[in-house]
């Protein structure tokens, strides 16, 4: 199953010591590109986040942003710690000596100093185990999401596939038709010149042109390429690299295919040849 590099996934998580907020993008790039933006909570667990997403996702440019919000609120009145909160008092009281014009202290500004609270440090084994657990499911998520993606471009990869297909059947079956009106054309003219026609010489003449004109082997060859790239769009794993390949060989195809024709109609089908693969070549660039 092909998978689309472009994808995105958003989770949020209520864990025991607080709300973990994860999002994931991701677009297009001939390489693995990663962009993680932490929390300064979350900061020490960014090499084990790098190494998630790279075993998940191949290619493409992923933006990851990672939040957490801590249950513990730093204006509650719970959390101050009485000794503390008197030590600062008394400290206040003894500088309030040296400067009586000094403004009475707002009591959220006391609120807000962390000095004073009881110790509140996270548990950072249990924060890591509800990272892990969550940033699997939301790259479950964003894989899920360019499977979908995915499906869609393998359509019409398909399609145009079977377009190509018709037109290498039509290439095939014209060909006998363009002999016998070549081998026709070699004839009036020698009558034209009123010249007795020479076997050997007609046979020669003949001869050149075959050789110009056998496409069969190219013909052989598209079909065969056709096959891979429906063979490549069945399987799981990265693809879109070996498929920006087979449309290199299918278009080297259909150029050659172009370069022997003498017939507006075999010209006209190694044109329409070349759109339709460049066409795909648009599509699979989004393929990882």
């Amino acid at each position: 199953m092909a998978l689309s590099m472009t994808g995105f996934s958003f989770k949020e998580a209520d864990t025991k010591q607080g709300i973990l907020l994860l999002e994931f993008r991701s677009l297009n790039n001939r390489y693995l590109e990663l962009q993680v933006k932490l929390d300064e909570s979350l900061r020490s667990f960014e090499p084990m986040i790098r190494d998630a997403i790279s075993a998940e996702i191949k290619r493409g440019k992923v933006d990851c942003r990672i939040y957490f919000k801590s249950k513990t609120n730093a204006l509650d009145v719970k959390n101050v710690d009485p000794v503390k909160l008197k030590q600062l008092a008394n400290s206040v009281n003894e500088i309030g000596k040296h400067f009586p014009q000094i403004q009475p202290i707002n009591p959220l500004d006391i609120l807000k100093t962390s000095e004073i609270m009881h110790d509140q440090s996270l548990d950072i084994n249990l924060l890591e185990q509800d990272l892990k657990k969550n940033l699997k499911e939301a790259l479950i998520e964003i894989q899920a999401s360019k499977a979908r993606e995915g499906e869609k471009l393998q359509k019409i990869l398909l399609d145009k596939l079977k377009e190509i297909e018709i037109l290498a059947e039509e290439a095939k079956k014209i060909l006998p038709t363009l002999i016998k009106e070549y081998q026709s054309k070699i004839e009036n003219k020698f009558k034209e010149a009123l010249i007795a026609i020479d076997e050997d010489r007609l046979k020669h003449e003949f001869l050149i042109f075959m050789q110009k004109m056998d496409v069969d082997e190219e013909i052989n060859r598209l079909t065969s390429h056709i096959d891979e790239v429906r063979r490549l769009l069945k399987i799981d794993g990265q693809i879109g690299k070996k498929l920006d390949f087979m449309m290199q060989e299918l278009n080297r195809e259909a150029n050659t295919l172009g370069s022997k024709s003498i017939s507006p109609k075999t010209s006209q089908i190694s044109v329409d040849l070349k759109v339709l693969i460049e066409q795909m070549r648009e599509q699979i660039q989004n393929i990882e």
